[in-house]
């Protein structure tokens, strides 16, 4: 079983993946440790000092100005996750929230926070025994962080001396979905009374969306590495042109992503008998300009990766304690930075899709698909009693149309909350939410268009027997056909799609791809 040691400054996201969908066990560092008994003793000598220090001694937002007594700070920071845990809408996906769980105990590890050990060891132990809070997806504007998702973890794990059920929140434990308090009980994980500071440490940062933009960053670098593929399976069915893929033409642009898609296409097709025989001087533009659309992609995907990077790395919640003894009051928590670059990698990957839904497009018309059957049917006098695969191309259009939709950005909305004390908003969560949305019809879209790709190389190679396809694409065409054989007439061919997404999913096609 593979362990990630967590200590505030080397979280990868290829980590949070194996946590949140692998079930990977997690392990708080010696250091970190030290480092978070360190802060949380500051927070002791600002309480024995008796200066107020927002967060820590007064009320929150807009009650910034009032002062709460020492003896009432458990109470301040349960009442703030009671009052705070006002989601709405489904739940959030079990790997969402485990990635959250993940970034919130890693940013806390980097002992800026003030918190005990205790409350990174009982986040850390409710991932290694898989008791997932459940927690509403919509309701969180991404500034003061999310603070009503993170509320909804805090409900499960947190206590207070009534310690009643009806205020634990809902978690889900070997399969069931039970309050939190009895989903912790049967764990064996003993829930927490919080101190001073620790209920804003725990709901104060843009955590869900961090986490969320972590998956998406992850799946988007799958889904651009099968885009290639796509690309060069559909160029090869219709016979394409493999000049637009020399690399002269893209070394004179300077775009590393484009120089890169290219070079992955060439290698693709290096071999084919096809690519080159349909006698066009030039294709149309899903083909010919796919490195300049595919490769922008990356050079987003690279960009977007590195402000994720630094954010599932960084400390988000506020005040923030400092080896001086001072506690700063600041606004790491606001999601502006994971706002935009989720608006930013939701339009490049809703391009993703537009891109091939149009080559799906021109592989089923009959007046351009290098004279394939229309539709793709067996034979062309099949047409007419066979559909094809006219109706896969409407679902891509249909899933493309949505992805327009979803890709206008979010993080350019805001609206004022807490009487105008939070004026300014990044609707981060909504940006990320939006962006899994795409990434997920994205997929979908790709996995028709290799669909229908290799039923066109099918036709294509009985056409031309003797033919040999290339490296990549021979490779891919028959894992394709090995989970999908052909089928000559009208079929259901939703569930035939489903598998082929579930290959791109699975990453069954991810080692035919060489950059």
């Amino acid at each position: 079983m593979q362990i990630i040691l967590i200590d505030g400054d080397h979280l990868t996201i290829e980590e949070i993946s194996a946590v949140a969908r692998d079930g990977a066990e997690v392990s708080l560092s010696p250091s970190a440790r030290k480092a978070v008994e360190k802060s949380r003793s500051r927070v002791e000598s600002i309480i024995e000092r008796g200066e107020p220090v927002y967060g820590i001694n007064t009320g929150f937002g807009i009650f910034a100005d009032r002062r709460i007594p020492t003896e009432e700070s458990a109470k301040l920071s349960r009442n703030l996750v009671l009052s705070h845990a006002v989601g709405t809408g489904a739940p959030c996906a079990d790997e969402v929230v485990r990635a959250a769980i993940l970034v919130r105990a890693n940013t806390l590890a980097k002992g800026f926070s003030g918190v005990r050990p205790v409350i990174i060891d009982t986040l850390i132990e409710m991932l290694n025994k898989n008791v997932i809070p459940v927690v509403p997806s919509q309701g969180s504007l991404g500034s003061s962080g999310d603070l009503a998702p993170l509320s909804h973890v805090g409900l499960v794990f947190t206590t207070d001396a009534d310690d009643l059920e009806s205020e634990s929140g809902y978690a889900r434990y070997q399969g069931e979905t039970l309050s939190g308090k009895e989903a912790m009980a049967r764990a064996g994980i003993e829930r927490v009374i919080l101190g001073a500071k620790e209920g804003l440490a725990i709901n104060n940062g843009a955590t869900f969306s961090a986490a969320i933009a972590a998956l998406a960053v992850f799946d988007a670098e799958n889904l651009l590495s099968t885009a290639e593929l796509a690309l060069a399976m559909s160029l090869e069915a219709v016979m394409g042109c493999s000049g637009a893929f020399d690399e002269r033409i893209h070394l004179a642009r300077g775009h590393q992503g484009q120089i890169d898609v290219a070079r992955a296409v060439r290698k693709l097709i290096e071999g084919s008998d096809l690519v080159d025989c349909f006698g066009r001087v030039q294709d149309a533009y899903s083909l010919r300009c796919g490195p300049q659309v595919q490769g922008a992609g990356w050079d987003t995907l690279h960009f977007v990766r590195g402000v994720v990077e630094r954010e599932i790395n960084a400390v988000t919640d506020n005040p923030l304690l400092f080896d001086t003894g001072e506690a700063i009051s600041g606004g790491n928590f606001h999601g502006e930075p994971i706002g935009l670059v989720m608006d930013y990698l939701s339009i490049a990957m809703a391009e993703i899709a537009s891109i091939s839904e149009r080559r799906t497009f021109r592989l089923t018309d009959g007046t351009l698909n290098g004279d394939l059957p229309p539709m793709l049917v067996d034979h062309p006098s099949a047409a007419g009693l066979n559909s094809g695969l006219m109706m896969p191309q409407y679902t891509a259009a249909s899933l493309v149309l949505e992805n327009q939709t979803l890709a206008n950005p979010d993080s350019v909305h805001s609206l004022p909350t807490s009487a105008e004390q939070e004026d300014h908003n990044a609707n981060a969560m909504t940006a990320a939410r939006h962006t899994r949305e795409i990434i997920t019809n994205t997929t979908h879209v790709l996995a028709i268009e290799l669909y229908t790709a290799a039923r066109a190389l099918y036709l294509r190679l009985r056409e031309h027997p003797k033919a040999k396809l290339g490296e990549g694409t021979g490779s891919a065409y028959q894992v394709i056909r090995e989970a999908v054989p052909y089928q000559p007439g009208d079929a259901w061919w939703g569930p035939e799609i489903d598998l082929v997404r579930d290959l791109i999913i699975n990453r069954k096609l991810e080692n035919l791809i060489v950059h």
